[in-house]
């Protein structure tokens, strides 16, 4: 398994057992994670907190360039929300563990340039599908549906 799709996966679950959404997101810089984040939308009460608004977040303040040279993991393909973000901040690389549950922005994404690769991984989609299965009101809720 890549240890970064791993450690989005490691975010995602977390975010599962604080009551969350379980989507994960890791910020990688050169082959160093920089940041680190989950959807705390539940937690935190918050309308925009999504793990791909976390992590960069919580890797703090960054130049341009900073972006351009990252590589983002993601458990979830990006809504348009995110897809916006990682445009805006340039970042060139975004590895998705699954697009099954949630087809997001890709084309959108890769339209603008955007180096995209769906790992496909069995392990984000059965997370995934438990959890709309599980809790259909809040996924419904975070995705806007």
């Amino acid at each position: 398994m890549n240890p970064f799709l791993q450690a989005a996966i490691d975010e995602a679950e977390q975010g599962l057992a604080e009551g969350g959404i379980p989507i994960g997101s890791v910020l990688v810089h050169k082959g160093v994670i920089v940041g680190r984040g989950h959807n705390r939308r539940v937690q935190r009460g918050s309308t925009v907190l999504h793990a791909e608004m976390d992590a960069p977040e919580n890797a703090g303040r960054r130049s341009a360039a900073f972006y351009h040279e990252c590589t983002l993991y993601k458990t979830l393909s990006p809504c348009a929300m995110c897809s916006g973000a990682v445009l805006l901040y340039g970042i060139p690389r975004l590895i998705i563990g699954e697009h099954e549950t949630f087809m997001g922005e890709e084309a959108l994404l890769s339209e603008r340039g955007v180096q995209i690769e769906v790992l496909h991984d069995q392990h984000c989609i059965a997370l995934m599908n438990s959890f709309i299965s599980n809790r259909p009101q809040l996924w419904n809720e975070d995705i806007g549906t």
